[in-house]
């Protein structure tokens, strides 16, 4: 990971704070739209308090926002911000779901330098500076977060292979900070994602010391021209070695 600024640390922090107050706050109203609208507007709220924020405050960054459409030409910029204003859209418009979240991440020459992650439901805020203290593991089968909607086959055969259990939770953002929090070991995803789904999240999960990479152990791309990242494995590092090997076995 570059090294990164302290203020830019302290951004992606506050930013990912602010905004998720702000989603917190929309959702508690009292006057509050259908749901479908709630996450339409929580959405572009959120896009407009960040991409307003990083422009006023780093006015020389490219921004790159879920909410702002694909631009493979700004994945190459030098120092790139990407943000996922609400991760989890579907969890935010269900009442007393906590996992939804915002991402906030910089990129420097196409490598994550800082990132934050906040879990707004939860109250809870998690970033590359101060890096969390990564949990003790519990004794039992490992514990492996997928998808609630769309659980890959891959991480259904590694579940068999390590005879370990499948915790359905909501957003990206959600899935990774639970293994942060060692709350589970293994998050394994399959059939592609965009870059604002994941570099917050693995950035911060590096910081906490975890194993970040694609299902194959290939380094995960920030900078190559595209928004698109096929697959992601985040889990701890003293079963890293072990589920690579399983997942090279598996059918793909």
């Amino acid at each position: 990971m570059p090294s990164a600024l302290a203020s830019d640390h302290a951004t992606a922090r506050e930013l990912a704070q602010q905004a998720g107050e702000l989603l917190v706050a929309l959702r508690a109203h009292a006057d509050a739209p259908s749901p479908g609208a709630l996450g339409d507007l929580g959405d572009r709220r959120a896009h407009e308090l960040l991409v307003g924020e990083l422009g006023r405050r780093c006015p020389g960054d490219a921004v790159l926002s879920e909410e702002g459409g694909d631009d493979p030409m700004t994945v190459a910029a030098g120092r790139l911000w990407i943000v996922d204003p609400l991760d989890g859209t579907r969890e935010f418009r269900e009442p007393g779901r906590t996992d939804w979240a915002v991402h906030v991440a910089l990129t420097v020459d196409g490598e994550l330098a800082a990132g934050a992650v906040a879990l707004p439901a939860r109250g809870e805020l998690f970033a590359t500076e101060p890096a969390p203290a990564l949990g003790a593991r519990p004794d039992g089968p490992p514990r492996i977060v997928v998808s609630r909607s769309r659980p890959p086959a891959e991480a259904r055969e590694l579940a068999d292979a390590l005879g370990g259990e499948l915790i359905s939770i909501g957003s990206a953002g959600a899935k990774a900070m639970a293994v942060v929090r060692a709350e589970a070991d293994i998050y394994a995803h399959a059939g592609g994602q965009h870059v604002w789904d994941s570099a917050a999240p693995v950035a911060v999960a590096r910081a906490a010391g975890l194993h970040a990479s694609r299902l194959d152990g290939a380094p995960l791309n920030y900078g190559a021209g595209s928004t698109w990242l096929p697959d992601l494995l985040i889990c701890r590092p003293e079963i890293a070695d072990k589920v690579l090997a399983i997942v090279a076995t598996l059918s793909r």
